[in-house]
């Protein structure tokens, strides 16, 4: 039967830092999907799994045929669809064959229902092309769609997918969606696609404590989730109680025996004992308050630990919180206003023609339509950095823009730094102060943007925006949640939720989009062009 065993494994970065330490981790007949917080290790895993990076110890056993979809698919120049499936030669056979000038040995293993069976993968993953297709003319999403097609392809015992709906449009990753509810072998997905993991069979969350299975899909993982905070909880409470006990009967013990030992004092000053008893009541004293300290000090100690290890716990299963401050925005204010604008970066062949809209007071606004349909270009045009063929655009000045790449910060400047550099008015007590709101606290605040994850770095964003002395009426994001683990966007959803501005969102996954509470839809796909 196909399996994945994995035993003891170690693996590392590049730079030695170790991800996973002594993982013991077993894959069956089933979807699985991992998560965990940006950086644990999940996509070196999926790579460990497939053989692509060797691991520092341990071992991973395989049964069956494996096929790997990685986040990331390039394609060398003039190859095709047929050359990512790797039958480009056998397809030349066929028309060979078809012209009649194919031999008789070529023939022996030829695969008559190749086009048919390339077609319905392609088909599987809502792709139109064909074989023949150049690479080059795929758009990124159409990209991941062709490298997943090409690994179901091959039929394998085991499919493993990498961040498989980032970059998709809604049909794109309807498709993924879709392809995963209907996988009968092996999958294991690396995702933070709520949607898709509701199709998973079991849920495996990598921690720094290692890894944890739980049965069933995300809506039962969550439920489950939820009450091993309270039962954390619940032991911290009890673990604090524990320490402050001891701490008290310590404390009365040792003001028991001052009293006892006070009192023989007086007793043998006055000269009622003889001196060798005295001697030997004082010497009997000291010992026994020296191993009451010793006890409390032995009970204080075990109880402390138990209360840190509660409190790691916590840490582990604590949602992260950030809060926005207040934009004070008023409800008529007239935050976005487009009119009659065309743009894009053909003149002749413009994406958005003739578009007009605005937005009034804290409005959210949810920008959708296919990938090419031109939501970025607007987005550009809304934040000033692309200007239109024709029409108007005007949008408050105490706006901000965030990328899914946070495009605004500096990689090869610290957190701090850039902070600084964005909210140059603000002391450096001050930018200390607001970065600590957004959890990059002390030291944190000085690591370099380049190093940080996905999440990290759009709340390092957040911090930078908002934590500045006015914060912007209108925050226009495009894909926030592509490169975010699932604590990170359930911390910015909370966030979004309570901010008071107006909000023009670019987002496939309708879950955010929903919990961030949009209230109305802009899609190009209708508007006028």
């Amino acid at each position: 039967m196909a399996s994945i065993r994995i035993a003891g494994l170690v693996l590392a970065t590049s730079d030695g830092r170790t991800l996973l330490d002594g993982l013991d981790l077993n894959f069956g007949k089933e979807r699985t999907g991992l998560v965990g917080r940006n950086g644990i290790g999940k996509s070196s895993l999926l790579r460990a799994i497939a053989g692509e990076l060797a691991p520092l110890a341990g071992s991973i056993q395989r049964e069956g045929s494996l096929a790997l979809q990685k986040q990331s698919v390039r394609f060398p120049p003039g190859e095709t669809i047929a050359d990512l499936f790797g039958v480009a030669h056998q397809l030349a056979v066929l028309r060979r064959a078809a012209a009649g000038r194919a031999d008789a040995e070529e023939l022996v293993d030829v695969d008559w229902s190749l086009e048919e069976r390339i077609g319905a993968a392609l088909a599987r993953l809502a792709l139109q092309a064909d074989a023949g297709t150049p690479l080059s003319q795929l758009s990124g999403g159409q990209a991941t769609r062709a490298g997943l097609a090409a690994a179901i392809f091959r039929e394998p015992d085991f499919l493993l997918l990498d961040e498989p709906t980032n970059n998709l449009d809604r049909a794109g990753r309807r498709a993924v969606i879709d392809l995963v509810a209907g996988w009968r072998s092996g999958l294991v997905v690396v995702s933070h696609d709520r949607e898709l993991l509701k199709q998973v069979d079991a849920i495996v969350e990598l921690t720094s404590l290692g890894a944890t299975r739980y049965g069933g899909n995300w809506t039962a993982y969550r439920a489950r989730k939820a009450v091993e905070l309270a039962a954390a909880r619940h032991e911290l409470a009890h673990a604090e109680r524990t320490v402050a006990e001891i701490g008290r009967k310590a404390q009365a013990t040792a003001e028991r025996q001052d009293r006892r030992a006070a009192a023989g004092a007086r007793k043998g000053a006055r000269g009622d004992l003889p001196k060798i008893l005295v001697g030997g009541r004082k010497s009997s004293a000291e010992n026994s308050r020296g191993d009451g300290i010793r006890l409390a000090e032995r009970r204080r100690s075990e109880a402390q630990d138990a209360a840190a290890e509660a409190r790691a716990n916590i840490e582990i299963l604590q949602p992260l919180s950030i809060t926005l401050p207040s934009t004070g925005l008023a409800a008529g204010r007239r935050v976005l206003g487009c009119e009659n604008v065309t743009a894009g970066h053909d003149r002749d062949d413009p994406v958005i023609r003739d578009l007009s809209f605005e937005m009034i007071g804290p409005e959210r606004v949810a920008l959708v339509g296919p990938n090419g349909s031109g939501k970025t270009t607007l987005l550009q045009l809304v934040a000033g950095t692309l200007r239109p063929f024709a029409g108007r655009v005007s949008t408050v000045p105490d706006h901000a823009m965030l990328d899914q790449h946070v495009g605004l910060l500096d990689p090869g400047a610290t957190i701090l730094d850039n902070f600084m550099r964005l909210n140059p008015a603000s002391s450096h007590n001050a930018c200390r102060a607001a970065l600590a709101g957004f959890l990059f606290r002390a030291e944190a605040a000085l690591q370099p943007v380049g190093g940080l994850s996905g999440g990290e770095i759009l709340r390092a964003g957040l911090a930078c925006v908002f934590g500045g002395t006015r914060p912007p009426s209108l925050l226009i994001l495009d894909e926030p949640t592509n490169h975010l683990d699932l604590d990170s966007i359930e911390a910015i959803e909370a966030a979004l939720r309570a901010y008071d501005g107006a909000l023009l969102v670019v987002s496939h996954d309708e879950r955010f989009l929903e919990n961030i509470g949009m209230t109305r839809r802009l899609d190009l796909a209708h508007s006028p062009a």
